[in-house]
């Protein structure tokens, strides 16, 4: 979970390093507290290069030349990140843990946030936590946000609804005024409204998600927190033609809305269930719709499920019934599942398509080859729901022509 900007949980510090050739570090037996600071240097510069053992040593030895709070805290700050990139946590968090004893007010709340982090990624939530409590009083008001953000997941993690609500307001604050804002400030602003934003749409809270979002909007222009705010107003959308659709028990004495807004309001709803990745949800509302004990607001619901259909024609235009496939587009529309319905078609012309084109590009001349490929292809869409249909489309039409005498055999063409 990224909760501020600048460098990750498990990153190097942020201060550019001098120029140092690795294989040339000039390291003596002893090291004086003037030296701490060239350690460093050179480590950190060591470890942007990927020589982590040995950064690690330089960091190590800094930190043991007994030099003043800041250089120290600097040191352990780099030992604390270098032996967390080697994989050793252990050696990571105690060297985190020291640089944060410092208080120093630059390093010792990079070494918290580095700690509170680390330790929440392994689930070491108890003393995440009080490295949080640590970082209110190290930390200026960029810092600050990041801790309140911190408490704010570990109350919710305890079910302390009230402690985070508490921390989730301290966390989304801004300075008084016209007074600037930091960069971890602001990501850290961003990052609380998004991550807030989303467990309240979780809990069916829109309203407040929303308002969460526009705390965040106000720091940011982020793509994150305004897909959060399109989800909220769909949310919202949902609950409203809701009540449309099926008002519940305590709307019965309200006026029944026109056919027209009742089957707009089957269709919205269909269509936003669909796009909120509740496909059974959005059948059930178009059954709904299509069973209405008004006759005229089903047809308009039928109507509305066949909008996309492909308008018949020839002898299937004014029977009413439409083609023998509208059932199956119907079905397909309603649960979604127009792709896959699309898929066994294609599929079928294709197996169609190669059994009839072997024997013409093989120039086939006889009879009784050719009969049987096309029988084998008129037997390809056996095997599917909707194959027995198809034949039986065509038997009626023969029997039609036929002068209503059927003269195809039973269980043709697989018999």
């Amino acid at each position: 979970m990224t909760t501020t900007s600048g460098h990750p949980a498990r990153s190097g510090p942020a201060d550019p390093p001098p120029a140092t050739d690795p294989e040339d570090t000039g390291e003596p037996d002893a090291t004086s507290a003037r030296d701490a600071a060239d350690l460093c240097d050179q480590a950190q510069d060591l470890a942007e290069n990927g020589h982590l053992k040995r950064a690690a040593k330089l960091y190590r030895r800094a930190a043991d030349s007994g030099p003043r709070p800041p250089l120290l805290a600097r040191a352990l700050l780099g030992l604390a990140v270098v032996e967390d990139q080697r994989g050793d946590l252990p050696a990571a968090r105690e060297a985190a843990r020291r640089a944060v004893a410092t208080g120093d007010p630059r390093y010792a709340p990079r070494a918290a946030y580095h700690l509170g982090l680390s330790l929440e990624q392994d689930g070491e939530y108890a003393e995440a936590e009080s490295v949080w409590l640590r970082l209110l009083d190290l930390g200026d008001p960029g810092f600050v946000a990041v801790a309140r953000y911190g408490l704010a997941r570990s109350a919710e993690d305890r079910g302390d609804a009230a402690g985070a609500e508490e921390h989730w307001e301290a966390a989304l604050g801004l300075p008084p005024g016209p007074a600037p804002i930091s960069r971890l400030h602001a990501t850290t602003v961003v990052d609380a409204a998004r991550d807030l934003a989303g467990r309240l749409l979780g809990r069916g809270l829109p309203g407040a998600a929303a308002a969460a979002v526009e705390r965040g909007l106000a720091v940011a222009d982020d793509p994150g927190l305004r897909l959060l705010r399109a989800a909220s107003h769909l949310e919202h959308a949902i609950a409203d033609v809701g009540a449309i659709v099926d008002p519940g028990e305590g709307a019965q004495d309200a006026p029944r809305p026109d056919a027209g807004t009742s089957a707009s309001a089957v269709e919205l709803l269909a269509g936003l269930l669909s796009l909120r990745g509740e496909p059974d949800a959005a059948e059930r509302v178009w059954r709904l719709g299509l069973g209405d004990g008004d006759p005229e607001t089903a047809g308009e619901v039928r109507r509305r499920l066949r909008r996309g259909f492909a308008a018949p024609s020839g002898e299937d235009a004014g029977d009413g019934r439409g083609p023998w496939w509208t059932p199956y587009l119907e079905e397909a529309a309603a649960t979604a599942t127009a792709p896959a319905l699309a898929g066994e078609l294609f599929a079928v012309i294709t197996q169609m398509h190669a059994l009839l084109a072997v024997p013409v590009v093989e120039g086939e001349a006889r009879a009784d080859a050719l009969r049987a490929v096309m029988e084998q292809a008129l037997r390809t869409p056996s095997g599917l729901v909707w194959g027995a249909d198809v034949h039986a489309d065509f038997r009626g039409r023969l029997r039609e022509a036929m002068g209503g005498e059927d003269v195809l055999p039973e269980g043709w063409p697989d018999r």
